[in-house]
């Protein structure tokens, strides 16, 4: 059996919301790093990149 891979977004803003698509899971509120540039939901892992930080991201 395999798994898909945790989705990744793009986003323009350093704080986000995440509820794992269609009510997949509890809304969760996200604060992305500036210094690192991403965050990832501790629910179902999609991987939040800041479109300034997508190149280092990567």
């Amino acid at each position: 059996m395999t798994q898909d891979a945790p989705e990744t977004k793009i986003v323009d803003s350093y704080k986000v919301v995440c509820d794992g698509g269609e009510g997949g899971h509890p809304r969760v509120f996200l604060q992305i790093p500036v210094e690192q540039g991403w965050v990832e939901c501790p629910y179902c892992d999609c991987k939040f990149v800041h479109k300034d930080a997508a190149d280092k991201a990567a």
